[in-house]
């Protein structure tokens, strides 16, 4: 029996297709990321359609959305709140910043200091704010999505390895091809600008990653998920040569924790109640690519994450 809910997805992918021409991929695996519970970073340059894809995907699914734009003046209170004094009984009252919504898009994240971008540790792991001592649970489901530019580097601030593996799936957004290109002309030069209707609810979100956490994953299939991340490790005997001479340091427990769900939800998506070793080998890139630590060697060369975890898929054997 098809899972009731898998209709509504698809539709929320008809309807993002009104918008978003073309990439098909960072749509997929940005639904992939949402519907398993776990937060995107989008990394391509400017304009895009990252924060379209956002503020898409918040009057699809109806959730509340909030834009913060990081810049080098922004302090933590400005994500998360503070307390304020009322003029007329000196009494504080809480003001809730922009994090508290359902989707939150962290604009340019990079371009922050780091004690601002740690503002946001908490909030996506904890889902909660603690301020001035007192706890505040945020409204789930709660998604962010942080875009940042891989070209410009001047007055950034390169996001930690403990932020970074926060996010479940790291997802390149490249250029449109020339047929979606033209589309994306014709759509909005034009005299009316396609508008979406919501399709699902947060609550559905909520119970979707609640069945998807139910899938099975065969034992075989589990044992090849682990494997590949064991591979990542420079000096492990499953490491192929390439990780021995480039990585620094391996993906955390939390890479084995995003591939596994990741997986559910892509065989839920495709109609399957199974984990496959393809649904493995589809989410191991934007599930691994920011927990790889690279040497000197490695940035001198520039080596890419994702030729290692293509080289590891090659390595590892399945079964």
């Amino acid at each position: 029996m098809e899972y009731p809910l898998l209709e509504k997805v698809n539709r929320v992918k008809e309807e993002i297709g009104k918008v978003i021409v073309g990439q098909e991929e960072v749509v997929n695996l940005t639904l992939i990321a949402l519907l398993a519970g776990g937060h995107v970073l989008l990394e391509g340059v400017p304009g895009l359609g990252k924060t379209l894809l956002v503020t898409t995907l918040g009057d699809v699914l109806q959730l509340t959305a909030n834009r913060i734009q990081f810049t080098p003046d922004l302090m933590p209170s400005d994500i998360t709140g503070t307390n304020l004094v009322l003029p007329e009984s000196g009494e504080f009252q809480f003001r809730p910043g922009p994090i508290f919504a359902n989707l939150v898009l962290a604009d340019e994240v990079n371009r922050a200091t780091p004690k601002t971008q740690s503002a946001l540790l908490e909030c996506m792991q904890e889902k909660r704010v603690t301020v001035f001592g007192q706890t505040r649970p945020l409204p789930l489901p709660f998604f962010v999505v942080a875009t940042q530019n891989p070209l410009e580097m001047e007055g950034t601030y390169p996001l930690p390895e403990a932020q970074l593996d926060r996010f479940l799936f790291k997802i390149l957004v490249h250029y449109p091809s020339l047929e979606e290109l033209r589309e994306i002309v014709l759509r909005t030069t034009g005299e009316e600008t396609p508008r979406t209707q919501p399709q699902m609810t947060g609550e559905e979100v909520l119970e979707f990653n609640r069945f998807a956490r139910q899938l099975p994953v065969a034992e075989k299939v589990l044992e090849y998920a682990l494997k590949v991340l064991l591979a990542t490790h420079p000096g492990h005997p499953l490491a192929p040569e390439k990780v021995n001479r480039y990585v620094a340091v391996g993906a955390s427990p939390r890479g084995i924790q995003s591939i596994i769900l990741a997986a559910k939800v892509s065989a839920l998506l495709e109609g399957r109640y199974n984990v496959s070793f393809s649904d493995i080998e589809r989410v191991a890139f934007p599930a691994l690519r920011h927990r790889l630590i690279f040497n000197f060697e490695a940035l001198g060369e520039r080596i890419t994450a994702d030729e290692i975890i293509r080289e590891i898929l090659e390595h590892v054997e399945k079964g």
